[in-house]
């Protein structure tokens, strides 16, 4: 098992009322990692797949394939747009 710390960014972090937590999982990449975060119920919808949302490891963008490691951060954000 895994202790990864998650942090919620922007419009995520107002969705779920949380800016981050620790959470424990057996799942070994980002993209798993996101599909059970999902799975935990509708509030979490905003980090399906088909979202418009980013993802960082330890600070650096990185894709679903990506591997956890123990302690690792990982970033959820949506999009930035500028003008």
């Amino acid at each position: 098992m895994l202790t990864v710390q998650l942090r919620y960014f922007a419009s995520i972090r107002e969705d779920l009322n949380c800016d981050g937590e620790s959470w424990q999982t057996h799942v070994s990449s980002v993209g798993a990692l996101r599909d059970e975060l999902v799975a935990r119920g509708p509030a979490f919808q905003c980090l399906a797949a088909d979202q418009p949302v980013r993802m960082a490891l330890n600070q650096e963008m990185c894709a679903p394939d990506a591997s956890l490691t123990e302690g690792c951060e990982l970033a959820f954000f949506p999009p930035v747009t500028g003008g």
